[in-house]
């Protein structure tokens, strides 16, 4: 009975033990809002980055978890990297692990409650197993480790760590099956957290500044390159020089779509159309992306009546025109809908309307 009771009291202190040390790391971080940490620690980088960016009135806590969280793993983890730096197995650079990252993308929903929403009923909320288990696609094309590019850009590994088995011929499954249901292209993505900028605050008196001196993007756009496993700017984003046979293709200024263009660009001989690029032509030649795809959940519902009376020079309501606004099975894309498109014989000249 004393053995037992030894094994008992043996066993209770190794459990306090470890309910002391989960949190202790997580608790030396917090209470001084990561200072602590910083003055010797290898996150000396991001938290300098963080001190000079728009996010720096927002605690590390609010964006990369509570210390008061009952997650185990979370305090394990925290365990683990002080573990790691008191033996010297100190990393290059910290990076942020694939679970990090879908979890402070969630987090960003706190503050960004309207762009979070309107990101979750869009397209680019698309989950891992609805891009990488696409039966129809994986039949065309042998899935590659470029997919993870813009597909996936903070998995952790390679394109045989994630979908098995890769070839053409199926069926195919993920190896993390619990990442199938996470999106592919969460919000850090296209948005920097630590990126230097201003702080986002309401004006006190209302701007009179209208027009061209507007803000059009904030300064945490940013594309996030897998390859060299950082943030590029978006003012280092080339736009590019695109061609239909032998015409140069007219594009749109907008800075914010060289971001676009990363992902939906054309091959590598500019040729509009290719590959997976929208760039717009025919009457629309010129526009941006943004001139007609809301920023965060790509809707388009409104872009015609953005722009357009309600008729156009035909004298018809332009939503109703045979285009794949009006039907994704019309043969008329709206990207590159012309108006011989529909006049074979010819445009008509301009209605002129009675006073």
């Amino acid at each position: 009975m004393k053995a037992i009771g030894k094994s008992v009291r043996v066993l209770l202190l190794a459990v306090v033990c470890v309910a002391v040390l989960l949190p202790a790391a997580s608790l030396y971080y917090s209470y001084s809002g990561g200072n602590a940490c910083a003055r010797c620690h290898e996150i000396w980088q991001p938290y300098r980055d963080w001190h000079e960016s728009a996010h720096r009135n927002v605690p590390c806590a609010d964006c990369h978890g509570d210390v008061f969280t009952f997650d185990a793993g979370f305090h394990l983890k925290n365990l683990t990297r002080l573990t790691a730096h008191l033996r010297g197995r100190v990393p290059e650079q910290v990076r942020l692990k694939t679970d990090d990252v879908l979890k402070i993308g969630s987090r960003c929903a706190k503050c960004h409650r309207e762009e979070y929403a309107e990101w979750s009923a869009g397209p680019h909320s698309t989950t891992y197993s609805h891009i990488f288990l696409d039966a129809d696609h994986n039949k065309r094309t042998r899935l590659m480790d470029d997919c993870l590019r813009c597909h996936g850009m903070h998995f952790e590994g390679s394109i045989r760590d994630l979908v098995t088995p890769i070839d053409t011929a199926g069926p195919w499954k993920m190896l993390q099956p619990a990442l199938g249901a996470q999106s592919a292209i969460p919000c850090i993505t296209c948005h920097q957290m630590h990126r230097h900028g201003d702080l986002l605050a309401r004006p006190a008196t209302k701007p009179y500044d209208a027009g061209p001196r507007q803000e059009i993007s904030r300064p945490s756009l940013a594309l996030f390159d897998r390859r060299r496993q950082d943030y590029v700017s978006l003012s280092s984003l080339p736009l590019p020089q695109m061609h239909e046979k032998d015409r140069s293709i007219r594009i749109s200024p907008d800075p914010r779509q060289a971001l676009c263009y990363q992902c939906h660009a054309p091959l590598a001989g500019g040729e509009v159309g290719t590959g997976d690029d929208r760039t717009p032509l025919g009457v629309h030649e010129g526009l941006s992306c943004l001139a007609c795809h809301g920023k965060h959940g790509q809707t388009t519902r409104a872009s015609c009546a953005n722009c357009h009376p309600q008729l156009s020079n035909c004298g018809l309501n332009v939503e109703t025109m045979d285009t794949t606004f009006k039907s994704v099975k019309s043969h008329h894309n709206i990207h590159t809908v012309k108006c011989l498109d529909c006049h074979t014989k010819g445009v008509p000249k301009k209605r002129v309307r009675e006073s």
